[in-house]
């Protein structure tokens, strides 16, 4: 059953979840003209900690300016916010969900006359893909080329091509999916960035049409630096994924998550990232012990 907090933040007031509602003509409903995070927060032995909320706040700041969604709230009354709707709520480990959106009945499609709304939602979201090694098929559609949208900003509307994705797939029994960019690189799922082992070597599609995620940014940080292994960005063809020997999605959400299999087009492609002992599994329980206060030098990460 899913858990969610008795209360919602909006506009600096907590009100209950049934009553946090909006009108049908909602401006962002049609439009989806809103900019929002996931955040992660995690039951440690000082307190739950909430992972890189600065990081996250600044990046929801930034793509509600890409709307030119004039948030009446500062960054250090958001990040409060956040802070006190786990205080509130007595929950351990579970998922922030902060969102800024137009509101307004008017359809006009330009909406920066209307009202501003901020709401942060919190609820038990568990892990998000399985808690073993998934398989992947490549998507029949493609991401969106960085020229029709800026690719650094998560807005509610770039997600509907995220949505045809997952439609997709689940129907053809796959447990997640993996988009091809207008050249046909190799981008991202809709929800994780993804990185590939060779040798040792850790690779990842360069920064062009993916959204950079913020665990990614922490990914390639604590390889580097706990590891010792250099990642190399890089575009990446789908007829290359053999010479990998291990693959992992990486996001909020997903945290770090092993790839069993890619199928592309007619082909199967197996990886070794279940394996115990594999570079996959390590990377993952680090980050794991990071995001649980157990690692010292990233404390400052957690709020």
């Amino acid at each position: 059953m899913e858990i969610k907090t008795p209360y919602i933040w909006k506009n600096w007031e907590f009100i209950f979840w049934e009553k946090a509602t909006d009108h049908n003509l909602t401006h962002s409903l049609h439009y989806w003209t809103g900019a929002f995070e996931g955040i992660r927060f995690y039951e440690t032995s000082n307190w739950p900690k909430i992972f890189r909320l600065k990081e996250h706040i600044e990046r929801l700041f930034y793509s509600a300016n890409t709307l030119e969604l004039k948030n009446p709230f500062s960054k250090e009354e958001i990040i409060k916010a956040c802070i006190d709707i786990v205080k509130k709520s007595w929950i351990e480990s579970w998922y922030l969900r902060p969102i800024v959106y137009y509101w307004t009945w008017k359809m006009w499609l330009n909406p920066t006359w209307a009202s501003v709304e901020t709401v942060i939602s919190a609820w038990n979201w568990g892990k998000y893909l399985a808690d073993k090694a998934i398989d992947v098929k490549i998507s029949k559609y493609k991401r969106m080329h960085p020229e029709t949208a800026d690719m650094n900003a998560k807005i509610s509307g770039w997600y509907y091509n995220n949505v045809l994705v997952s439609l997709e797939i689940k129907k053809e029994g796959f447990d997640e999916g993996l988009l091809l960019d207008t050249d046909w690189f190799i981008a991202e799922w809709p929800g994780e960035n993804i990185f590939f082992i060779k040798w040792n070597k850790i690779f990842t599609p360069e920064v062009w049409t993916i959204l950079p995620g913020i665990t990614r940014a922490t990914i390639i940080e604590i390889v580097e630096e706990k590891f010792w292994i250099k990642v190399v960005e890089e575009k990446i063809i789908p007829e290359n994924l053999e010479e990998f020997d291990e693959a992992f999605f990486v996001g909020t959400a997903a945290e770090v998550t092993p790839i069993w299999s890619i199928t592309f087009s007619w082909k199967k492609i197996n990886f070794s990232s279940w394996e115990k002992n594999s570079l996959t599994n390590k990377i993952k329980n680090y980050y794991l012990d990071i995001v649980s206060w157990k690692i010292e030098k990233y404390l400052n990460w957690l709020s």
